[in-house]
């Protein structure tokens, strides 16, 4: 390259605007059809677990606490989700929705890569259940 050459270059740079995105500060734009982060409304859910099921990433599971009080929690692994939108194709109810503005997912700590979505009792029930487990009951 000839010395002149790049001074020009040099030259045209300090007069022409940063092409980089402004992203912490400024939140890009997202395409309408992109997925984010699973949302489960768990008032229409019927308890049918079809979502779980035909999810090939295993990242999906409704609990049923009581079907008959419509009582689930759905939990939602985030680090297994491969966003392929198979679980919302298979709800006939649209209880399962992944809205194109809720994407930033980086996080610190892999605890926060399982969500828990119900209701909050529900969801308080279940970690009560799952953090003191009922030991097996002995064949007498």
């Amino acid at each position: 390259m000839r010395l002149g050459a790049m001074f020009m270059d040099i030259f045209k740079s300090f007069f022409t605007p940063p092409v980089t995105e402004k992203y912490p500060f400024e939140k890009p734009k997202t395409a309408p059809r992109f997925r984010g982060r699973l949302h489960f409304d768990p008032a229409k859910c019927t308890g049918c677990n079809l979502c779980a099921k035909d999810c090939p990433a295993d990242a999906l599971e409704i609990v049923i606490l009581d079907r008959a009080a419509k009582r689930f929690v759905a939990r939602y692994n985030i680090d297994k989700c491969a966003y392929c939108g198979q679980c919302i194709q298979s709800c006939k109810f649209k209880c399962i929705t992944m809205p194109n503005d809720d994407w930033e997912l980086a996080a610190l700590s892999k605890e926060k890569f399982t969500a828990f979505y119900g209701k909050d009792d529900d969801v308080a029930n279940l970690m009560d259940k799952l953090a003191h487990p009922q030991p097996p009951p002995q064949p007498g």
